[in-house]
């Protein structure tokens, strides 16, 4: 193993979304092999990700009041409980994951008050005593090596013969939800309506898809089946609300495609090394937030004016920078991605990390 000696029992804080979750998952590897315990802190959103990542030896949960697009109220007897949790389990080092718009100081707070003895984290507020780690992030840097660096430079590294791409634990096998016969994924859905398609936008791609040969699996939450339902009409399999997140994970495995806007399942998708066609709505940056470490192609246009906003809600108008996309485009996207994928089960070969630009093609 390499890392620390000797071993530490280590904990990983990541309190925002699945996708956020699945992100960090090279940087719980890293900590992990360093480690002779690792658990990982999550929000109730990113929990189940958090259960799917290798090196995890266990997921404990907080719904922090400062994350999240509804967050939790601010209550003196779950911050009591959190500080217990942690106590008990007597962790001698903390990595603390953020976005670059995010500050990790209540949760370092809250760690210190926990007793665990070394906090390392980005910041760009002053930290005080709350970080002993205090770490910068490179400018444009993704997610996920932003996440591995840190651990990097806190003395974590990957294992040898560890690519550092996005992994989960073995995902089941789904043919008895899909068939098995090929087909691409489309996931109309995102946790914000600026981030997806407009339900109509989505229904004419299904219908194109299964126009051009393909066969169709829409996939959903169970709060999204009217979603999936409408999106898949007659030209589609609906999934919506069969799947769990591991379940997820096998049809997307099986997919020689997927389709979805920037939300968790993209990033399932390439944990699980199947291709992707992101619809990307640049109001976050598609470099530190496109597929990582598979092969993709971007759609959208990054340049629109809600570029970087944090919408949630499209400012403009019929919602031009996803809605209009082209068929064509669309089409194109998947017919080149899924040349490599002439099995469903197909494995593309799998490298190490980089930028958007390096890792797939933008149009």
């Amino acid at each position: 193993m390499t890392g620390l000696r000797p071993l530490r029992r280590t904990l990983v804080v990541r309190l925002d979304s699945a996708g956020d979750v699945l992100l960090a998952g090279p940087a719980v590897r890293a900590v992990a092999d360093g480690s002779s315990y690792t658990a990982l802190l999550c929000g109730p959103q990113g929990a189940q990700a958090g259960r799917l990542l290798p090196g995890v030896d266990e997921v404990l949960t907080y719904d922090a009041p400062w994350v999240g697009f509804e967050p939790a109220p601010v209550s003196r007897a779950e911050t009591r409980r959190l500080l217990d949790t942690l106590s008990a389990r007597r962790f001698d080092r903390a990595l603390v994951l953020v976005s670059y718009h995010q500050s990790p100081l209540p949760i370092a707070l809250l760690l210190k008050l926990a007793g665990v003895g070394w906090t390392a984290a980005d910041s760009e507020d002053y930290p005080g005593a709350l970080l002993d780690l205090r770490h910068r992030r490179l400018p444009h840097r993704h997610e996920a090596l932003a996440a591995l660096d840190l651990a990097r430079d806190a003395g974590f590294a990957l294992p040898p013969g560890d690519d550092g791409a996005l992994r989960i634990e073995a995902p089941p096998d789904t043919t008895h939800l899909t068939g098995p016969e090929p087909y691409v994924v489309l996931h109309p859905g995102a946790a914000v309506p600026a981030r997806a398609w407009s339900p109509a936008r989505a229904e004419r791609a299904a219908a194109a898809l299964a126009a051009e040969g393909y066969r169709v699996v829409v996939t959903g939450g169970r709060a999204e089946r009217d979603l999936t339902a409408k999106v898949a009409g007659r030209h589609a399999l609906d999934l919506g609300g069969a799947t769990d997140l591991r379940q997820l994970a096998g049809v997307l495995a099986g997919a020689r495609v997927a389709v979805t806007g920037n939300t968790g399942p993209a990033h399932l998708a390439a944990a699980v090394g199947t291709p992707v066609v992101s619809l990307f709505a640049p109001v976050v940056p598609a470099e530190r937030w496109a597929p990582y470490g598979v092969p993709h192609v971007l759609l959208g246009d990054q340049g629109a004016p809600c570029a970087e906003s944090r919408a949630r809600h499209c400012p403009l108008p019929g919602h031009p920078c996803l809605d209009g996309i082209g068929d064509a485009e669309v089409l194109a996207a998947v017919a080149a991605l899924g040349e490599d994928r002439t099995e469903p089960d197909a494995e593309p070969p799998r490298e190490g990390g980089g930028s958007e630009t390096e890792r797939g093609a933008t149009v």
